[in-house]
């Protein structure tokens, strides 16, 4: 039948069974298919608006579209992600619109109620309905593969093959074409692409705005069930309205660059620092970075090679200013390694919003899994009581796959990671990234298996439009060369340490930096055993000041803590932070560690006090200690360390006047004991003989000189070539092979998950499994980290009249739905474990309706602790007020480990 026969104007227009389908069921007569896809059209129409013209270019050049109407053109398509709920067995599901249908004269053939999977059907579908709609038919196949993937998962040929309606009757097929001529001339949106393909890059994005339009579009509360108008183009003009609307109640800002006019670098540092006029000047780093950044007429991808302590977090956020400013980034994602680092770093990113774009509507996000919570976070969605505050935290953005929508963000590698990944809607944490500035901070501290992600995840951040700022001050040479390879950047300048690279399209440039020096630190080695250090730790606490001593495992850290706690007339000078607090208590203890020791700590500085941690205290929060003992660790992580001591101008105790590190296992008589102390199943233990081998001739590091020397030499190149130790070859050749085999195996591993963007949209997702993230849905496991696996629970005491947080606590019936006061004292409560054995058990025991019922609890585990202890996996697992976590033998004769 000819197109001209379905040029319909009006719903009134429209034959009885185009507009009877219907989408969403609902009193009176639900939601008809046509008047959904109108609204979700309007809705991904607003989103693009609210977008940087930057992003619509990007758009347009990628889709082969011109720049006026893409908009248009793109929010009509994704309108289209339903068009497969007009077959028989979907209708089928709703029987009061069944009904309605059959009295509008389509029929309900039993061979055809196999087939209703809606979203396959609209990619089958509209493989064939689109080709009447356009002239090119390339874009058709990948694009309705796009629409087909909004409830989570790219369908392959297979799925998409049997999504195809069969034995349903030919007034369906009339129904549908009725629906689509209806719908295209409503909304006119132009011609389709002039592309021969599409990559996959641009499908993704495209998956991602289709899911986040029909997630808003589909809320009843904004659009309401029913016809608006009879005009199709009035329905469309209200629910552009009824978007927008939407929108402002998300907290959806529109693109706002946050630099106006120029500023030369240190009147900008200045306003990051939020420091007045003429108070500080910008660092030899960032005047650098920002002379590179003036030729930066693409998007890049930086490296920034810097000691600790050199300004690295504000020449991001300067970077951030002047790529959004050039080329019109939609906001900024600041990744860190842990939910410690992001913590901290949020508190820097809102101040920096406040200072350089004050006034300014902004939403930011901290994005990691406990982000609900923090306090901070929670006031900021109640600002709309505080008219002068412009930057908000949108509960709308901050539920679960939403936070990287927002243009602003801080959180933890691992949720940018995701989107490399085939968990359900990694194309919206695309979507979310697309067009922003993302900065990896710490981009040392990764395995192969992780380090392989982040490759994968800058092959889709470079089509995708994004600039990406690397930051490490230890970096290891072959490392570097991967993420340069990663971007497409094939030059490799040598350029002193400290050193800036820029990649842009067809050059890298660099530059050398001299940074600041260093007093020289002195390191010397001890013994392993904690007797040992517990001995050097008092004798260092006894010249008075604050210290640090840092080891390698939760269970040395509680041992040390204990041991000391014993030795000392004032417990209160022992404090002690590690990850396996509930959540509540560890940022309790995060915020006293840095009124104690934090940058602006003088009031609070204590006199005399140990800090004995593990490595939530290694990277990126601010602080500073006199003296330092530390385990042995990779060469990279040690420095970071010793990045702590002496960190800020200050006067020191005559006794740690001059930087002393001393450093548990550095014996030059003996390797390293990696097995009772546990070493060996933190870290590689061929790097860790190897950062032995090199430290033993380092008596002295001048930094920032030395840094890179002793991080190639570890990395990159053989210690041991002389030694001396033929006993200790036999361990060290077993080490190396161990090294080497669990290299290989960790990239083949990211490569076998890993969705690379470079590929041919229709193979991309072979041999990818469907994954889950947290024990999501269906699918397999999947993780961003290597490691033991592990399971967030809520310790709570048991007894016989219920269960209480707190011994002091009313008792709750946990086969009862927790109201949500007592669900968030619940989810504050969490804390991850991952001790085998003890998962096992946990694992097996029932989830109590009461956490398998509330959103906020679903994925969390209880810890059913009776008499304060659980007996789980062979041991003991208790709650101390003091240490947290702690797990003991069940049997007196075996240690734990």
């Amino acid at each position: 039948m000819d197109a001209n026969t379905y040029r319909c104007a009006r719903f009134s227009e429209l034959s009885a069974p185009a507009r009877t389908l219907w989408a969403k069921s609902g009193d009176p007569a639900g939601h008809g298919l046509l008047a959904h896809m109108l609204d979700v059209a309007a809705v991904a129409e607003s989103i693009l608006n609210r977008e940087s013209p930057r992003t619509q270019v990007w758009a347009a050049s990628i889709f082969g579209l011109p720049t006026q109407p893409v908009q248009r053109w793109l929010a009509a398509i994704a309108g289209l992600h339903d068009f497969g709920k007009a077959i028989p067995g979907f209708q089928f599901k709703w029987p009061d619109g069944q009904r309605v249908d059959e009295q509008a004269g389509l029929s309900f053939k039993s061979a055809a109620l196999n087939v209703h999977r809606h979203d396959l059907a609209s990619a089958a579908l509209l493989r064939r309905q689109l080709q009447a709609l356009s002239s090119s038919a390339d874009w058709i196949a990948p694009v309705a593969s796009a629409l087909g993937a909004h409830h989570g998962y790219m369908p392959n040929l297979l799925e998409i093959r049997d999504g195809q309606p069969r034995n349903e009757g030919q007034e369906w097929d009339r129904a549908r074409s009725e629906i689509l001529h209806a719908y295209w001339t409503a909304l006119e949106p132009g011609d389709g692409p002039a592309l021969d393909d599409l990559p996959l890059p641009a499908i993704a994005w495209f998956a991602g705005l289709t899911s986040v339009a029909d997630w808003i579009g589909s809320n009843t509360d904004w659009f309401p069930l029913g016809e608006r108008a009879d005009s199709l183009t009035e329905h469309y003009t209200q629910a552009r309205a009824l978007a927008d609307s939407a929108l402002d109640a998300i907290g959806w800002p529109a693109y706002q660059p946050l630099l106006a006019g120029e500023a030369d670098t240190d009147t900008l540092i200045r306003r990051i620092l939020g420091q007045p006029e003429g108070s500080v000047m910008a660092r030899p780093l960032q005047c650098a970075a920002d002379r590179l950044l003036d030729q930066a007429d693409s998007p890049v991808l930086m490296i920034v090679e810097a000691p600790m302590g050199e300004g690295k977090t504000e020449l991001a956020l300067l970077a951030h200013l002047r790529l959004q400013a050039r080329h019109g980034h939609r906001g900024l994602y600041l990744a860190l390694p842990t939910q410690a680092t992001g913590n901290a770093m949020f508190d820097r990113t809102l101040a920096f919003l406040r200072q350089v774009a004050p006034g300014v509507q902004l939403d930011i996000q901290l994005v990691h899994g406990a982000t609900r919570l923090d306090e901070r976070i929670q006031r900021l969605r109640g600002v709309d009581a505080s008219p002068a505050e412009s930057i908000a935290c949108s509960a709308w953005f901050s539920q679960r796959k939403r936070p990287l929508l927002s243009p602003y963000g801080v959180g933890t590698v691992d949720q940018a990671l995701f989107a490399t990944l085939n968990v359900k809607h990694h194309f919206v944490r695309l979507w979310g990234l697309a067009n922003r500035v993302v900065v990896l901070d710490e981009i040392h501290a990764y395995d192969t298996y992780t380090s392989g992600l982040i490759e994968a995840l800058l092959r889709w951040l470079k089509p995708l439009g994004c600039s990406v700022i690397l930051m490490s001050a230890t970096l290891p040479a072959q490392r570097r060369a991967a993420l340069l390879d990663a971007w497409g950047a094939r030059d490799r300048p040598e350029t002193p340490y400290p050193r800036l690279l820029m990649a842009r399209d067809g050059e890298t440039l660099a530059e050398h930096v001299a940074c600041r020096r260093l007093e020289p630190i002195r390191v010397s080695g001890i013994a392993e055993d904690l007797e040992t250090l517990a001995t050097a730790a008092l004798d260092a606490l006894a010249g008075g000041g604050c210290g640090l001593v840092l080891v390698n495992t939760v269970q040395r850290a509680q041992d040390l803590y204990r041991a000391l706690c014993e030795r000392v007339e004032d417990p209160s000078e022992i404090l002690l932070f590690h990850a396996r607090f509930p959540a509540d208590e560890r940022a309790v203890r995060e915020r006293e560690v840095l009124a104690r020791f934090g940058p602006v700590a003088s009031a609070r500085r204590p006199a005399r006090c140990l800090l004995i941690a593990t490595q939530v205290a290694e990277q990126s929060l601010d602080l500073d200690f006199d003296f330092m003992l530390s385990d042995l660790a990779p060469v990279d992580l040690l420095l970071q360390r010793a990045g702590r001591l002496h960190r800020h101008e200050r006067a020191r105790p005559a006794a740690h006047a001059e930087p002393h590190l001393r450093i548990a296992g550095l014996l030059n008589e003996r390797p390293p004991e990696l097995t009772d102390t546990a070493w060996g199943f933190v870290y590689d233990p061929y790097v860790l003989y190897c950062t032995w081998g090199v430290l033993l001739r380092e008596p002295v590091w001048r930094l920032p000189e030395d840094i890179d020397r002793l991080v190639q030499a570890v990395y990159s190149g053989d210690p041991f070539e002389e030694c001396d130790r033929p006993d200790f070859l036999a361990t060290l050749d077993k080490a190396l092979g161990e090294h080497y085999a669990k290299t290989q195996t960790q990239r083949q591993q990211a490569f076998n998950v890993a969705i690379d963007a470079e590929d041919e949209p229709q193979n991309a997702y072979n041999q990818k499994p469907r994954a889950n993230e947290d024990r999501e849905g269906g699918g397999i496991p999947v993780v961003t980290r290597l490691g033991e696996e592990s399971l967030t629970v809520v310790p709570v005491f048991v007894s016989e009249d219920g269960w209480r947080l707190t011994d002091s606590d009313a008792p709750f019936d946990p086969t009862e739905i927790p109201d949500d006061a007592l669900a968030r004292r619940l989810f504050a409560r969490q804390v991850r474990l991952s001790r085998k054995g003890v998962l096992h058990d946990l694992l097996a025991l029932p989830l109590p309706r009461g956490f398998e019922e509330h959103p906020l609890l679903r994925h969390l585990r209880p810890l059913p602790l009776i008499n304060g202890r659980a007996e789980l996996g062979g041991l003991t697992v208790r709650l101390d007020p003091e240490l947290g976590i702690v797990y003991e033998s069940s049997s007196p004769s075996q240690e734990a480990s």
